[in-house]
């Protein structure tokens, strides 16, 4: 009888697939956020990023608040945090909870020891959700201003 394998020649695992680059910068862009959301939130407010927008024009944009609204969930003060921004209140968790669980996936599989299935937005959603959370960020930047 033949071995399947023989000693010494265990076939090698496949490597993982690579991480999305979309993956990598928003884990980033969420990294450096709650760095910054924590030392706004240890600095009781006095340490942050000015919003180059509101600086220019006086006016918030859609983003403005995000900063405070993390260091405000980082104290776990929901009620503080959703007045700052309730649109990123929203979206920031959701967010922050997919690009989590693709790096664990991602890093449990590259480590050799149990694959889970990663999710695959269709062309569709990749080409329809960008475009429409920022026309629905810019519409909330409008509205946010008149009232």
């Amino acid at each position: 009888m033949h071995p399947a394998h023989p000693r010494g020649n265990e076939p090698r695992p496949a490597m993982p697939e690579p991480l999305d680059r979309r993956v990598r910068g928003l884990a980033a862009v969420l990294a450096g956020g709650a760095v910054l959301a924590g030392v706004n939130g240890l600095s009781g407010g006095r340490i942050g990023l000015p919003c180059p927008f509101q600086l220019a024009t006086g006016l918030n944009c859609p983003f403005c608040g995000t900063t405070r609204m993390a260091a405000a969930l980082l104290e776990g003060d929901v009620a503080r945090a959703w007045p700052y921004n309730p649109p990123m209140f929203v979206v920031l968790p959701v967010v922050t909870l997919l690009v989590g669980y693709m790096l664990l996936a991602w890093t449990l599989e590259r480590l050799g020891w149990f694959r889970l299935p990663r999710p695959r937005p269709g062309a569709r959603i990749q080409q329809v959700v960008p475009p429409a959370f920022l026309a629905v960020m810019a519409l909330y930047g409008v509205l946010r201003n008149l009232v």
